[in-house]
C-alpha cells in the first residue's frame, strides 16, 4: 500500500512517460492560447467571429480552469488599450511604462487595470452576464486554476505540479508579456498604424497568430490576422477548420485594396478606400516617396544616409511621432537641408491628417482629396505625383466605381 502511494504521489494515476507529460502540456497549454486569441480577443472584444454556443462556452470554461481570468475584465482592459493605445491611459504600453516592466510586469499591470470599475463598466458591455458567469466564471476565478492544480495532481503526481505552474505562467507571459510587450517594441511593421505596434514574426503559429500584432492594430476587427502572402495565420487556419464544421461564423475580415487605372480625379470610392486602408496608405506613401526622395537629396547634397540614423529615417514615415525631443530635432534639421525631402514629408503630415475625418463630412474630405493630389502633381516631384496619380484610383475590392 506504501508503494503504491509513493508511485501515486510520484507519478499520478496515470503514472505516464516523460513524453506523454510534454505531449499533454503543449496540448493544454495551445488550447489556452487558442482560447484567448479566439475566443476572448477575436470574438468577444473585436467581434470578428462568432461560435456556436456549445464550443463558446467550452472556451469559456477552458479560460476559466487554465487562467481565472474574467471574460469582462480581459475584453474591456484590451478595448482600452486599443481605445488609449500609448497614451497615458494605456494599460500597458511600453511607450509609457517601459518594455522591462510590461514584459516582466504585464500581470500586474493587468491586475491594477482591471480594478477600475468604470472602464469595466464602458469597456466590457456586451461581455457574458448569465447566472454562471456571475456566480461562478466571474464570482469565483480562482477556483479554476485550483481545481486545475488537483487535476494536473492526480495525472502526474508531483510532475503534475510542475505542469501546472507552467500552465499558470504560460498566458502571463506569451500574452502579458510578449504580445503587449515585445509586440509593440520590437519587429516588421506593415502598416504605418498610429501606435508601435509590430509583427514579431510572420508565422504567428506560436501564440495563435497573435505574433502579427501591427496587422492586427491596423484592422482590429478582422478576424484574420494574417494580410501578406508571406504570413500565416494559425489562429485564422483554426477559425476556418470550425467554420467548415459549422461551429464558426466569420463576421469581418479586412477588406481588400483595388487600385484602377487612368482616374483623374479621386472620388467616393477613393474616399472610402482611403479611411479602410489609412495605415497602408501611409506606409506605402514611405515606401513610395520619402524613402526615395531622400536617397535622391542625399545623393545630391553627396551626403551620406548614414548621417541619418536608419531609426531616424525609419521616423519620417510617421513624422518622428515617438522620438524623443532631442531626436526629432535632429531629423528636423536634417530634413531643412532637403528641400524636396522637406516639402514631401509635409505633404504626409497632410495626408495623415486627411485620412483622419475630424468631424469633417464625406464630400469636404473628397474636397480636400482633390486638392492634395492637384497640388502634390503640381510639386514636380516624379515620386509624389506618381503616388498622387496612383491614389485616385484606389478603390475597395468589389466596389463599383462610381
Amino acid at each position: 500500500m506504501s508503494d503504491l502511494l509513493l508511485s501515486l504521489a510520484a507519478r499520478g494515476f496515470t503514472q505516464a512517460s516523460w513524453a506523454t507529460w510534454i505531449v499533454y502540456l503543449l496540448v493544454v497549454t495551445q488550447l489556452t492560447i487558442f482560447t484567448v486569441t479566439l475566443y476572448l480577443h477575436r470574438c468577444q472584444t473585436h467581434r470578428g467571429v462568432d461560435f456556436h454556443p456549445a464550443l463558446a462556452h467550452f472556451f469559456r470554461f477552458w479560460s476559466w480552469l487554465t487562467t481565472g481570468m474574467v471574460t469582462r475584465e480581459w475584453v474591456a482592459i484590451h478595448r482600452k488599450h486599443h481605445a488609449k493605445v500609448e497614451t497615458s491611459e494605456d494599460p500597458h504600453s511600453p511607450q509609457i511604462h517601459g518594455i522591462g516592466k510590461v514584459f516582466w510586469q504585464g500581470v500586474e499591470l493587468y491586475r491594477i487595470a482591471s480594478h477600475n470599475r468604470d472602464d469595466m463598466e464602458k469597456y466590457g458591455r456586451g461581455t457574458p452576464d448569465d447566472w454562471i458567469e456571475r456566480a461562478l466564471y466571474g464570482g469565483h476565478p480562482y477556483w479554476g486554476p485550483t481545481l486545475m492544480a488537483i487535476i494536473d495532481l492526480a495525472l502526474f503526481g508531483a510532475v503534475g505540479g510542475v505542469i501546472w505552474a507552467i500552465q499558470m505562467l504560460w498566458i502571463p507571459f506569451w500574452a502579458a508579456g510578449f504580445v503587449n510587450g515585445i509586440g509593440h517594441w520590437w519587429g516588421y511593421r506593415n502598416f504605418e498604424s498610429a501606435d508601435t505596434s509590430t509583427n514579431v514574426s510572420p508565422w504567428g503559429v506560436w501564440i495563435g497568430g497573435e505574433e502579427l500584432h501591427n496587422n492586427h492594430h491596423a484592422f482590429p476587427s478582422s478576424a484574420k490576422f494574417a494580410l501578406r502572402r508571406f504570413e500565416f495565420d494559425i489562429g485564422w487556419a483554426a477559425i476556418r477548420s470550425l467554420q467548415t464544421f459549422g461551429l464558426a461564423k466569420v463576421l469581418r475580415v479586412a477588406p481588400s485594396l483595388d487600385i484602377r487605372a487612368n482616374v483623374g480625379l479621386p472620388d467616393t470610392e477613393t474616399v472610402k478606400a482611403l479611411l479602410a486602408h489609412r495605415f497602408r496608405v501611409m506606409s506605402d506613401y514611405f515606401g513610395g516617396v520619402i524613402a526615395p526622395t531622400l536617397r535622391e537629396e542625399a545623393g545630391k547634397a553627396g551626403a551620406n544616409l548614414k548621417a541619418l540614423p536608419r531609426r531616424l529615417r525609419r521616423a519620417l514615415g510617421n513624422g518622428g511621432r515617438w522620438l524623443d525631443a532631442a531626436s526629432r530635432e535632429r531629423m528636423n534639421a536634417f530634413t531643412e537641408h532637403c528641400p524636396r525631402l522637406r516639402t514631401v514629408c509635409e505633404f504626409r503630415a497632410r495626408l495623415a491628417a486627411l485620412t483622419e475625418r475630424n468631424g469633417r463630412n464625406a464630400e469636404a474630405m473628397l474636397e480636400a482629396l482633390k486638392d492634395w493630389c492637384r497640388e502634390a502633381e503640381a510639386t514636380g516631384i516624379r515620386a509624389l505625383a506618381d503616388f498622387a496619380a496612383r491614389l485616385k484610383g484606389y478603390q475597395l475590392a468589389g466596389e463599383a466605381a462610381a
